[in-house]
Order: structure tokens, then C-alpha cells, then sequence
């Protein structure tokens, strides 16, 4: 299969851990898939995560061969993966697309605060709880970086107990408002869903068609 772009895979898993989920199954549609690390929460604070993201996908954009760069991931790191792509990896707009699954998106919203108030991944990656006004608070939140017109794909399991379907809702009306192109994809089931199941293989690949040199 000829290649058509280099993907940066970011694990998810709270902040604090590793998921299971390595984007392998993406390599299907000629993406070279180059997998991101990252302090958890007990060895550094926001934006630190961050910081080593950027320098993840600058390794993986100087072994690209003048691929295009996209950048994805699952949960917590499809959080850091649209921080990237939105903001840039050196200025916005350095970066070809993101694909974000079931994203956490804003620690302030009401459907996210009910649902983990009792265990905040957030709280952890801030060192204090989230609050209105609080600079990291803002910092961390994706909306607060948009208009860059990166696009962006946005996958979502509406029964997703872990972070709630709305996080992506919301984040699709704000996207389209400050004017990235957007594929949102709500469907059924709950968090940690198959990359390789036949509903999220073709809104990725219909995604990846608009964004990259056809095969």
C-alpha cells in the first residue's frame, strides 16, 4: 500500500496511565503510525504533556519524508492530540488533520462535572480542580484554541460512561463556528471502542480522503 501521510498516535488512559488502544489498526489506510509518550501526572503538570507531544511529532515530521502529519488518539490523548494539531506543532496550521476518539474537551462543561466529580482525570493533570477564570483551567480547554482551520475528525460512543458524548457535541459547534472543516461521527456504544469496526473504518476513512492524496 503506497503511503499517504505519517500519523502520531497519543495513548490514552487519564493522564496517568496507558490505554490498550495503539492505532495500529489506522496503518490500514496508508498511514505510517509513529507512537507519542508522555509524563503522566505524577511527574509533571499541564502543559508539560503537551510540550512532549510537540516534541514527539517534530521527530516524527523530520522521519516523514514530506509525508503530511496527522496527529490522533483516544481519550486523554486525543485531548493532547487536538491541542496539538489546533495549536501547532511549531504555528498552527503545521499539521494536515486530527483524528480525536471520544475526547474529554472541557473540564467545565455541566455533563462532565457531574459525571466525574468524584474522580477528575483533570484535577490531576492541573494539580488543583479545575475552576472558572484559573489560567491552566483555560489553557487546557480545546475550545480556547480554534481557528486555526485544521481539520478535524470527531468519533463518540453516546452510551461512553468514561467521558460523556456531549464533550464532542459541543466541540463540533464550536469547530464549525470558528470554521474547521469537521467529520463527527456519535454512534453506538460506550468508551474504548474498536478502531477496526466497520462504522468507524469508514467515517475514518472518509475523513482521511478529504484531508489526504488519494490512493
Amino acid at each position: 500500500m503506497t503511503e499517504r501521510g505519517v500519523l502520531l498516535w497519543i495513548h490514552g488512559g487519564g493522564w496517568r496511565g496507558r490505554s490498550d488502544e495503539d492505532g495500529a489498526a489506522l496503518a490500514a489506510y496508508g498511514l505510517r503510525v509513529h507512537a507519542a509518550t508522555y509524563r503522566f501526572v505524577d511527574e509533571a503538570r499541564w502543559p508539560a504533556q503537551l510540550d512532549d507531544v510537540r516534541a514527539a511529532a517534530r521527530s516524527a515530521r523530520a522521519a516523514a519524508g514530506g509525508l503530511p502529519l496527522l496527529v490522533g488518539g483516544d481519550s486523554a490523548g486525543a485531548t493532547l492530540a487536538l491541542h496539538l494539531a489546533l495549536r501547532g506543532v511549531d504555528r498552527p496550521g503545521d499539521v494536515a488533520g486530527a483524528l480525536a476518539y471520544w475526547a474529554p474537551v472541557d473540564p467545565l462543561a455541566a455533563d462532565w462535572r457531574r459525571l466525574r466529580r468524584h474522580d477528575d482525570p483533570w484535577a490531576g493533570l492541573l494539580g488543583h480542580p479545575p475552576a472558572p477564570g484559573d489560567p491552566a483551567t483555560v489553557d487546557s480547554t480545546v475550545a480556547t484554541h480554534l481557528g486555526s482551520g485544521v481539520p478535524v475528525l470527531l468519533v463518540h460512543g453516546r452510551d461512553d460512561v468514561a467521558v460523556p458524548v456531549g464533550q464532542s457535541i459541543d466541540l463540533t459547534g464550536r469547530l464549525l463556528a470558528a470554521g474547521h472543516p469537521v467529520h463527527t461521527w456519535i454512534t453506538h456504544g460506550g468508551h474504548a471502542l474498536d478502531l477496526g469496526r466497520p462504522d468507524l473504518r469508514a467515517v475514518t476513512a472518509a475523513f482521511l480522503d478529504t484531508v489526504l492524496p488519494t490512493r
